[in-house]
């Protein structure tokens, strides 16, 4: 039996806004672009993939992540420094620092992540390694 993620797709109200915040925050984190057409976009590292997509059945055009659903994604993001990186380049990319003050330690004295957000409202948690 299979087991781990196979893949994650988020349904999006702005495409371009998508491929632009999602696009740089993957590729920083070692994805890489799989496929591209013009309602969507698919990233893959290793086996698992994510797809931001705007559909033609999209009922909405607000996300909320403190609806019932996904609140985050939580994504590694290799050593302490290159989670340091990430944040630093993240406001120019898209996101923001969600937690600031707390920073790196938010999720606990023994984790180190930085947790952001982009302009729709998607929250993703970056996950460093000691």
């Amino acid at each position: 039996m299979a087991i781990g993620v196979h893949h994650i797709e988020i349904w999006v109200a702005d495409l371009d806004s998508a491929r632009m915040s999602w696009g740089w925050l993957l590729v920083e984190l070692g994805w890489s672009v799989d496929q591209e057409w013009d309602n969507g976009t698919s990233w893959r590292c290793g086996d698992v993939y994510l797809v931001t997509t705007r559909p033609p059945a999209l009922s909405g055009g607000v996300h909320d992540r403190r609806l019932p659903g996904i609140n985050h994604l939580a994504l590694h993001g290799g050593s302490e420094a290159d989670v340091d990186r990430i944040l630093g380049a993240a406001a120019v990319n898209g996101w923001k620092s969600l937690y600031a003050d707390r920073y790196p330690h938010a999720g606990g004295p023994d984790h180190y992540a930085a947790y952001l957000a982009n302009e729709a409202g998607f929250k993703v948690e970056v996950v460093g390694e000691p």
